[in-house]
């Protein structure tokens, strides 16, 4: 399943992320700091302080979805 497969864009936001934001603070994130749209067909990838955890953000047309993934 490619579930990105429609994902020209992706931003990484290089600063560090409190990983105890969820998706309204990524949101406010992304529109704020990045001052992009975070409606768009984009993903937005942010790292915690050890950089070992990623959350990605991106907007399927029907809400927000967010994934998060343990780098080991």
């Amino acid at each position: 399943m490619s579930l990105f497969s429609d994902i020209e864009t992706l931003y990484l936001h290089r600063d560090v992320v409190d990983f105890r934001k969820s998706i309204n603070g990524l949101v406010v994130i992304v529109e704020q700091d990045m001052q992009l749209s975070p409606f768009s067909d984009a993903l937005f990838v942010f790292t915690n302080k050890a950089r070992d955890k990623l959350k990605i953000l991106y907007w399927d047309r029907t809400g927000f979805a967010l994934w998060y993934k343990r780098l080991d």
